[in-house]
């Protein structure tokens, strides 16, 4: 079970290694050229003397033009320690398997990204015995996808794009458009990716909506992480959470909620009501369209 976003913003390239390409292609403008084959390979790097050196995620993609490496490491935050640590990866990378080692890293912040971009250089001014440049994937870069029907077109780039923007003012946009699109593919692959969501959004009220989402979906409840929300929900009572989660869901959209529409909601105590109430609430334009027919 991934539980942090150090872990999903890497693993989500072992879930579905082919989005790595598409991030290097589409994302970096890199031409990169099109895997045969990707494999995940031994992150583990120690040699014999007792000191360990892991890399995050390793793939080796082989293409027509070659065999490569795909080095991806998850930065949360400025690290100098990396300018040593990188290309010593990438040198013993290369002695190990003889294959071209490129270095890719993947961060939520735009400050960290910035800094990960500039070149390792070693040697002195005028020569450069090695030059180490990071390919950097970021919220400066990762596209925003907001609409639904673009989502569904490409989901792993959707989730990667929660990910890294799930700070911003754009992220309930985000989140809504991707939570329609996971309802589109297999059930097994759509709740690793809700996993790696909900590890990756650091803002309490985003993780909030987007596992009412989720329940709104009737999608998160067969999802691990939903046991944590159960509990919650026995302990507060399952109509009252709902009844909230129906409110929460309208206000994060933006939409006015009248005092008699609160109250009605709140009133509520039927289950089945309120689940109608809260799918409604992820498309309604106003409040009262929660009452719609009724």
């Amino acid at each position: 079970m991934v539980g942090h976003s150090h872990e999903a913003l890497h693993r989500i390239f072992q879930k579905d290694p082919t989005l790595l390409t598409k991030a290097l292609q589409k994302v970096l403008h890199v031409p990169f050229p099109e895997p045969r084959r990707i494999a995940a390979l031994n992150v583990d790097l120690t040699e014999i003397e007792p000191v360990e050196r892991r890399v995050d995620t390793l793939l080796r993609a082989e293409t027509d033009e070659g065999t490569y490496l795909l080095v991806v490491e998850s930065q949360g935050k400025v690290d100098e320690r990396k300018r040593g640590s990188w290309p010593y990866y990438l040198s013993y990378l290369y002695e190990k398997y003889r294959c071209e080692p490129v270095l890719i890293v993947i961060t939520q912040s735009s400050t960290t990204a910035q800094w990960a971009s500039r070149p390792i250089r070693f040697g002195f001014r005028d020569w450069h015995s090695l030059t180490v440049r990071p390919l950097v994937l970021g919220p400066d870069n990762v596209p925003v996808i907001a609409d639904e029907r673009q989502a569904e077109k490409d989901v792993p780039l959707a989730v990667l794009s929660a990910m890294t923007h799930g700070r911003g003012p754009q992220a309930p946009a985000i989140l809504e458009s991707l939570a329609a699109a996971l309802r589109t593919i297999d059930p097994d692959s759509a709740a690793v990716f809700v996993q790696f969501v909900d590890s990756c959004l650091a803002d309490p009220q985003a993780k909030q909506m987007w596992r009412d989402l989720m329940t709104a979906i009737q999608y998160f409840w067969r999802h691990p992480l939903a046991e944590q929300v159960r509990e919650e929900g026995r302990e507060q009572g399952r109509a009252e959470a709902k009844a909230e989660m129906i409110l929460r869901v309208l206000e994060w959209r933006s939409i006015p909620v009248p005092d008699a529409v609160r109250e009605r909601v709140m009133a509520c105590t039927d289950l089945a009501q309120l689940e109608v109430w809260a799918q409604r609430a992820v498309h309604a334009t106003d409040a009262a369209e929660l009452f719609a027919g009724e």
